[in-house]
């Protein structure tokens, strides 16, 4: 297209430059000239031209037909490329929405929601993002990223993002009276949901949580407790961000013991757990009765439904999360 429509400027100089040289005329009228034989339009000759003058008309014309025509049948084909790649990019997309189960779902790509899209990432885990702001839905579909162009507060567009067979779902949206919505149609949709709600006014939390949030995160108290520890307890804030930073291999995981563990019936200190995976379990929740023990001692023992919660390193955590869920 560029170099198409430096041609077409190209010509309009040269057929301005030509009259003008040519014939008795102005540069406006040289102008006037050439655009109206470029277009085809035919109003007749400014001024009869002399036998120059008309030999430069006639070749003039036959080049400026061409590049016209160059113009149009390059600006067809790319608006039918642009229109086939887009409608083949929009299927393959839905293809591969309606493959997805056990993901996650987050509405709104705000500066929330794209921190949440950075760390799935980074964790390779699946998810869809459903955002309306086309700027931003530009830069997601580049970076090859699931994204319904839609809004997140309607049934169908959480139906076609696949809440019922989703694992999570976070409602980033700017607004709380738009999260409500969210959080009431996902969870009117699918009940084993585990929904994270934003709660941008404080008096909001109460309401997602009875619309059905599982949990409520407000960026400003968390963000005012983060710097008051910062603030007053500098050690445990760096402890705190160190293993949030990307660059450091320790992370957090909460695995599930399976029926047939290998670890149903043991006490902790008996495990492989901490001797062999370097792993530190820091909660263990009942099943049973839903307590949380928090550092559990080397005589708890572990029972089939229980979780963990650990940390340690990527690799440490697979192998655990493996044995917890593997039949013996």
């Amino acid at each position: 297209m560029l170099y198409a429509l430096a041609a077409l400027a190209a010509l309009i100089v040269l057929g301005t430059l030509g009259f003008s040289l040519l014939e008795p005329l102005t540069l406006l009228d040289s102008l006037y000239l050439t655009v109206m034989t470029v277009a085809t339009v035919g109003y007749g000759d400014v001024h009869p031209l002399s036998r120059g003058g008309r030999g430069f008309a006639i070749v003039f014309m036959l080049v400026s037909v061409a590049v016209v025509g160059f113009l149009l049948s390059t600006a067809i084909q790319a608006l039918v490329q642009s229109e086939i790649v887009a409608a083949y990019g929009q299927r393959r997309r839905y293809r591969e929405i309606s493959k997805l189960r056990n993901h996650f779902i987050i509405c709104g790509a705000g500066r929330i929601g794209s921190r949440i899209i950075r760390e799935l990432q980074r964790r390779e885990q699946p998810f869809i993002v459903i955002e309306r702001d086309e700027r931003q839905v530009a830069d997601l579909i580049e970076e090859d990223v699931l994204v319904l162009v839609r809004d997140a507060t309607l049934e169908e567009t959480l139906r076609d993002a696949g809440v019922e067979h989703a694992r999570g779902l976070a409602s980033c949206l700017p607004d709380d009276a738009d999260n409500v919505y969210v959080v009431l149609t996902a969870r009117g949709l699918n009940d084993d949901l585990h929904i994270v709600a934003r709660a941008v006014e404080a008096q909001a939390e109460p309401k997602l949580i009875r619309a059905g949030a599982n949990r409520v995160i407000a960026p400003v108290i968390i963000g005012s407790q983060r710097m008051v520890q910062a603030l007053t307890k500098p050690a445990v804030a760096d402890f705190i961000d160190s293993i949030a930073a990307e660059d450091l291999d320790l992370d957090f995981e909460e695995v599930v013991v399976g029926p047939g563990s290998a670890y149903v019936g043991h006490k902790l200190k008996f495990t492989n757990i901490r001797s062999e995976l370097d792993v530190v379990i820091v909660a263990v929740r009942r099943r049973s009765n839903s307590e949380m023990i928090f550092n559990p001692s080397g005589d708890s023992q572990i029972e089939a439904g229980d979780m963990l919660i650990a940390i340690g390193r990527a690799d440490s955590l697979a192998r655990l999360k493996e044995t917890a869920q593997r039949n013996v």
